[in-house]
């Protein structure tokens, strides 16, 4: 028997490198459309919600299915808030957790730690609130780590702020302008969900399994670590400041092409237009630089500036490929415009991401379906 020959034929019509297109799930959650540009997020486009409602308003509606009223919108505050709290009374039990060199691998390990205590498990209460628990942790490590690295003390949340305007404060160690929690705010609400990418599938298999909601999480971190996945926010920054000034966008674009480099920020793996979370964290930057109180406006044209010569010589190097900006490339841009370091991007792209993944693994664990894909032996067979 050629069993090499039989296992292809079995799954010779099912093989889907990287399971493109492949669906794997139901979801209630978001939607991407890569032909239109479109995000929906709990039945909203994504460009109706950031800068629109709140990081705590866009929890409930991933957590309970419906934007809140006052009472849950406060009763969201509140858990998060818990979970900030629990992860800093954690802090001093963390050993070498905080100074890693990396900030998600220091996050991976903060977070795991957090899910080893009870002190987040909630019985009796909604099934969200454990969910806010662990989101507001993520936000308490990320900060921590990013003040251990810059060589000062962890700071303690404050409940009584919103959890963008807390998260800037634990990193700045003093009360940011509003225009930066608002610009924060909208960078948490637009990366929250966005379908089934590989952080947010990695949580999902390991729900799967019924393993815990901190293991998932913990994972999901893992995934979005790779540089394929939540890397790029900070090349993004490097590449500008190497460009400098508008005026020399277009040579330094045609100079790194001509040299087979990678355009930072350009491209997606789903979308074969423009990214719409590009548009909605580009309209954020702009309030920012209306506002006057958070200097925004140079790097912003600076950014347009790249964006569109990146654009026109990619279109006129790849025809029938169309690379447009991507939410990384104004990420980029916005965060460092609210103070933050280039090296807390991608553990901060966690901040937002975890209510997201916290909402699959609740959609994943009601479905009660082990994730088990088949693969296809090529490797030798016994005679």
């Amino acid at each position: 028997m050629d069993l090499a020959k039989q296992n292809g034929a079995k799954h010779a019509a099912t093989k889907a490198s990287g399971l493109d297109g492949v669906v794997v799930a139901d979801t209630a959650l978001s939607e991407v459309d890569g032909e239109r540009g479109r995000l929906v997020v709990g039945g909203y486009d994504v460009e109706a919600l950031a800068g629109r409602v709140g990081f705590e308003d866009l929890c409930a509606l991933l957590w309970t299915g419906a934007l809140p009223d006052a009472a849950t919108r406060g009763a969201i505050a509140e858990a998060l808030a818990e979970g900030r709290t629990l992860a800093f009374e954690q802090i001093p039990s963390l050993g070498e957790a905080l100074v890693a060199e990396d900030g998600s691998a220091a996050l991976m390990a903060c977070v795991a730690h957090f899910g080893a205590r009870a002190a987040w498990r909630s019985e009796n209460r909604p099934a969200w609130v454990e969910l806010a628990r662990v989101t507001g942790a993520v936000a308490t490590f990320a900060a921590a780590w990013a003040r251990r690295r810059a060589g000062g003390a962890p700071i303690a949340p404050d409940a009584k702020l919103g959890h963008a305007a807390d998260f800037l404060r634990m990193v700045r160690s003093a009360v940011a302008p509003e225009a930066a929690a608002r610009g924060l705010d909208a960078y948490l609400v637009t990366v929250a969900d966005h379908g089934m990418n590989a952080s947010t599938f990695t949580a999902r298999v390991v729900a799967s399994t019924g393993s815990d909601l901190v293991s998932a999480i913990v994972a999901a971190i893992g995934a979005l670590k790779g540089p394929l996945h939540g890397g790029a926010p900070g090349p993004v920054l490097d590449m500008l400041d190497g460009i400098g000034e508008p005026s020399r966008a277009a040579a330094w674009i045609e100079a790194e092409l001509a040299a087979g480099r990678r355009i930072m920020g350009m491209g997606h793996r789903i979308y074969r237009v423009r990214d719409p979370r590009a548009a909605v964290l580009e309209r954020a930057i702009g309030e920012l630089e209306r506002d006057g109180s958070v200097g925004a406006g140079a790097r912003l044209a600076l950014a347009r500036a790249t964006e569109r010569a990146a654009e026109t010589q990619l279109a006129e190097r790849h025809p029938d490929r169309p690379l447009k900006a991507n939410v990384e490339f104004y990420t980029a841009v916005l965060l460092d415009a609210v103070g933050l370091p280039r090296e807390l991007f991608t553990p901060t792209f966690a901040v937002g991401r975890a209510a997201g993944w916290c909402a699959h693994v609740e959609e994943q664990r009601r479905a009660g379906r082990l994730i088990r894909p088949a693969s296809r032996y090529v490797g030798p067979v016994p005679a």
